[in-house]
This record gives C-alpha cells, sequence and structure tokens, in this order.
C-alpha cells in the first residue's frame, strides 16, 4: 500500500506550514497542498490549517511509492511513455488504494513527474507522463488545446461497414450514488463530443470488428458511450451493455474473469489507447503501442487466435 502513516515529533510550537517544508524539505506549495488534504494530524486532529500552530507528536499520511519493475517504453528528458495494461489504475482513488501507475512514475522520475491525462482503469494502452514540472504545462497545454492526436482500437459488436463520424453531446450527472455518477449517456443537455471510427478488419465467426477509434474531444467514456450508442458496443465493457445489475457487481467488485467472459464475452474491455502524435519543443513525435491488441483480445475471449 503506497499511502503509509509517519510518526514524526515537533519539539516547538510552529505552524504546520514550516514544520512540514523544514521537517520533510518540501516546497511551500507543495507543503500547503498536503496540508490542504489534510495530511497532518495531532492527537487525532486533522491540522488543514496551514498557518496552524503545532507542537509534540504528529502523524504524516505520505505517498511512498512501490515500484514492480514496469517501465516505460518510450522516455526523453522531459517526459515518458507507458504502455498500460487493462486493470491497472492511473492514480490511487483513495489512500486505501493498491499499486497504480502513478507508483512507477514517482519511483522512476521522482516527485514532480505526473500522468499527463487519464485513460480508464479497464483500457489498455499508452500513457504521457512530464518527468518536470515544466514539461507538465506545456503537454497538458497540448491537450487542452487538441495539439495531441490520440488514436484507439477497440474490438466492437457487429460487423461494422464504413466510417462513422459520431456527434452526440453526452452527459453525466454529479451525483452521490456511484452508479448514477459513473454511467454517462447521450443526451441534449450534454457536453459536444465528437468521435470518428474507421472499420480495420471484421471477424465474421465472431460477427465482430475491429475498428479505430479517434477522439475529436475529450468526454468522459466518450468512445465508449459513442459506440454503444450506434449499436456497435465495446466487447467486454461492463457498464454500457450488461444488465444493472451486473454493473453494480462490477462496480463493487464482485465479478470474477469467468463472470465477466460469460456475461461480456470478454475478461476486459477490449479497448486499447494505441497512438499519441504530436510536435514539442519543435520536434514532432508519433508513438505506437507494441502490444498485439488483436492477440490480447482473442486471449481475454477465451477464443484461438486467427491466422
Amino acid at each position: 500500500m503506497p499511502f503509509i502513516t509517519k510518526k514524526l515529533h515537533s519539539p516547538i510550537r510552529q505552524t504546520a506550514l514550516s514544520f512540514l517544508m523544514s521537517e520533510l524539505g518540501l516546497s511551500r506549495s507543495e507543503a500547503q497542498r498536503l496540508i490542504a488534504r489534510g495530511r497532518l494530524t495531532q492527537n487525532g486532529t486533522v491540522m488543514d490549517d496551514q498557518f496552524g500552530y503545532i507542537e509534540g507528536d504528529i502523524e504524516f499520511i505520505c505517498f511512498e511509492p512501490l515500484s514492480r519493475g514496469f517501465k516505460p517504453m518510450f522516455v526523453t528528458n522531459d517526459f515518458a511513455v507507458f504502455d498500460k495494461p487493462s486493470g491497472l489504475s492511473v492514480h490511487p482513488h483513495s489512500r486505501r488504494s493498491p499499486y497504480t501507475l502513478n507508483d512507477e512514475i514517482k519511483h522512476q522520475f521522482g516527485d514532480d513527474a505526473n500522468a499527463t491525462h487519464r485513460i480508464d482503469q479497464e483500457t489498455s494502452g499508452l500513457v504521457l507522463v512530464s518527468r518536470t514540472k515544466t514539461s507538465e504545462t506545456v503537454l497538458k497545454k497540448l491537450f487542452s488545446e487538441r495539439a495531441i492526436s490520440k488514436r484507439y482500437l477497440a474490438m466492437v459488436k457487429g460487423h461494422v461497414k464504413h466510417d462513422l463520424d459520431i456527434q452526440e453531446p453526452l452527459f453525466r450527472i454529479d451525483h452521490p450514488n456511484l452508479l448514477i455518477s459513473m454511467v454517462v449517456k447521450v443526451d441534449p443537455k450534454g457536453k459536444p463530443a465528437h468521435t470518428l471510427i474507421k472499420p480495420l478488419r471484421y471477424f465474421p465467426e465472431q460477427d465482430m470488428t475491429l475498428v479505430e477509434a479517434s477522439p475529436l474531444t475529450g468526454r468522459t467514456h466518450q468512445i465508449r458511450v459513442h459506440l454503444f450508442h450506434v449499436k456497435h458496443p465495446i466487447i467486454g465493457d461492463p457498464v454500457y451493455g450488461p444488465a444493472e445489475e451486473d454493473v453494480i457487481r462490477f462496480i463493487n467488485k464482485e465479478l470474477s474473469a469467468e463472470e465477466r467472459l460469460r456475461i461480456g464475452s470478454s475478461t476486459r474491455l477490449l479497448l486499447h489507447a494505441h497512438s499519441l502524435e504530436f510536435t514539442y519543443e519543435s520536434e514532432h513525435y508519433r508513438i505506437v503501442s507494441e502490444k498485439d491488441f488483436v492477440k490480447e483480445c482473442f486471449e481475454a475471449m477465451k477464443l484461438i487466435h486467427p491466422l
């Protein structure tokens, strides 16, 4: 578990901000951020006022990355790219979260390194990581300006015969019920969303199509919802397609791999972030995943790979 509680001691009365900066060598902004997140406690009470005074024994919750030796596929002085497997979260969801990609990012590149975008835990593929605060700012700006081209591969149900240009608004409710807040729907009240779909190969025996998906906007679950909307849901999607009771069981982590295979024809979501293309400091990059996605699809579906 990457979050641990450290026992610390302040021999004098001083502000929480001064204490963390001197004791742990944190920058002012980092210390302020951690205090605001409630990481510092004294006598069981959270100290979330950076200018509040502390003295004596203190507990501090900190993140200590645990590496499993997962290496990036591409590295420069300013950024790196990981080819993430399905099932691995990019960031911890809570302090009780187990190993995530963030462990490797921090372990290999230090505290200033960060993922510059997110892909779903269920989605495999490329994650672009900044190695410095400066490169993080630049790369996130490129994402916000849609200057980074992302292409995904997906295995979908049915025969996609022609290119699809899907422009449907997507709507999500901010709700305390996790099921309601997770599910995104096509709805006129939603935000504009645009996805291009290109069929690559049809597998008649399974009645499924390998497609390339290019999201021109960056909405939550965009590719998954748009393909579900046009009646070509992604195989193995645990949210868009199954019965509500099975979706709830998935959210509660109650579905085994065998049950997922029975319900959705695959043990994982068959969606893969396949390539990233962008220009950084006048140099053009096109980074392509080295994974054999079709082979992984057939393995997840427990089928024999076609020749």
